[in-house]
């Protein structure tokens, strides 16, 4: 009885991860104004999510002007002539939605998730602060403040805060990635409100704008409603500016230690890997998952479990738009040495530089892509995003139903030939945090 009870519960599973990976169908069209809308119908709960993803991250900035796009973020829920300063979140909130925003080197996203009958208040809400922000003295200053204390304690009062910035600022010298979107508190003290209201007039227009509507929507009164509030905003009247700069191919290892306000040593690798897309990004992408992607993973079994040299140990890929970093990582053990990490996380890199990953494992790693990439898309809110993203950074919305088919063409070869292409020293930047104890006086 037992064993075709755990048999039926297995069928369950499998039908679940089925209904959920089949196909998602949505509607894509474009304004006059040039904004980009997506739709996508899903009635099986009574709740919608708008997002709006414009086309501006950290590389966008100017170098003497960094933090803007993450400025915004808060500016844009500033208000305007019809919505009064502090209203926005209460708004949405009384209306039983949720809402929240994010900023990244290649973009501004911002979203709700409300009550399906509550769509246009949704619509409404957006629309007003693409066409009428309030930019004003009181919000710049009060935002000046907010982003400032949000730099101190995230990065400068926070054990390893300054990780990502020493790691990005190590990697790129030329290419805008070098610079955090949590940018400058210098630079933004700096900014004066005309500069503000330039930037704005530059990239939050709808020619570089997507709004995506997801949920329990009637197609035919959405493009209504998206009609009646986005229409007749105007397109934006200055050329967008994007970066062209390309970073040069590293030919020698960068390295820095960091003494710092720890208690253990930390060990990170970051090596250059091309932009999210490509064919060796997806083998790299998948790569991560073999070294860190769960406690059966090769970092985890190997240097934290069976070695004990970390207790927290993973990789990463930055997936980006332009060409981003693979990174390995670890967190010494109490008494551990940075050195002796270092040398066990080029190990494993080693192995798979030298050997093919067994079938078994390459099968295993599939299931978890596969079951990652179903998960990502298993809410309207993350179907919205991912429509979103393919359309944005590929120009084809439709890889959310195609491009688990790009993973799957990995091979266990491609994986040993990307890993010689790409984990190399020269290609890289390793980076020491240690406890200031340690420093030479």
């Amino acid at each position: 009885m037992k064993r075709k009870l755990i048999l039926f519960l297995a069928l369950l599973g499998f039908v679940g991860i089925s209904a959920q990976s089949k196909k998602i169908n949505y509607e894509q069209y474009k304004l006059d104004n040039g904004l980009n809308v997506i739709l996508h119908k899903d009635n099986t709960t009574p709740i919608v999510n708008v997002s709006i993803l414009y086309h501006v991250g950290s590389k966008n900035e100017d170098p003497q002007r960094t933090g803007f796009a993450h400025f915004f973020e808060h500016l844009m829920f500033e208000g305007s002539p019809n919505i009064k300063r502090g209203e926005y979140f209460k708004t949405i909130e009384a209306a039983g939605g949720s809402l929240n925003a994010n900023t990244n080197f290649d973009r501004t996203f911002y979203f709700e998730t409300l009550p399906s009958n509550q769509l246009e208040l949704g619509l409404y809400m957006e629309s007003e602060r693409m066409l009428q922000l309030k930019i004003d003295s009181v919000g710049v200053e009060t935002q000046r403040k907010v982003v400032k204390e949000e730099r101190k304690q995230g990065l400068e009062n926070r054990p390893y805060g300054t990780l990502l910035e020493k790691m990005f600022s190590n990697a790129f010298k030329v290419h805008p990635y070098r610079w955090m979107p949590i940018g400058s508190a210098q630079y933004i003290d700096q900014a004066k409100i005309e500069e503000f209201i330039a930037f704005y007039k530059m990239y939050y227009v709808p020619n570089n704008a997507t709004l995506t509507i997801a949920g329990d929507i009637d197609i035919a009164k959405t493009k209504e409603l998206v009609k009646k509030y986005f229409a007749e905003i105007p397109k934006g009247s200055t050329a967008i500016v994007t970066p062209k700069e390309v970073e040069p191919v590293k030919t020698a290892e960068v390295r820095e230690t960091v003494y710092d306000k720890v208690q253990l040593p930390l060990v990170a690798e970051a090596y250059h890997m091309p932009a999210q897309g490509t064919a060796d990004y997806y083998a790299l992408s998948m790569l991560t998952t073999l070294l860190s992607g769960g406690e059966s993973s090769r970092f985890t079994k190997e240097i934290k479990d069976k070695q004990q040299k970390a207790v927290q140990v993973a990789s990463v890929p930055f997936a980006l738009e332009d060409p981003g970093l693979f990174v390995a990582f670890g967190l010494c053990n109490v008494g551990g040495k940075a050195e002796e990490l270092e040398a066990a996380l080029d190990a494993e890199i080693e192995k798979v530089k030298k050997d093919l990953v067994t079938e078994t494992e390459f099968q295993k790693l599939k299931n978890q892509v596969e079951s990652d990439f179903v998960t990502r898309n298993s809410t309207v809110a993350g179907i919205g995003e991912s429509l979103a993203n393919y359309s944005v950074y590929f120009g084809d919305a439709n890889l959310i139903n195609t491009e688990l088919q790009r993973y799957m063409k990995v091979t266990r070869d491609d994986f040993k030939r990307v890993a010689n292409k790409y984990l190399t020293k020269e290609n890289r930047v390793v980076l020491y945090y240690l406890p200031k104890s340690m420093e030479k006086k």
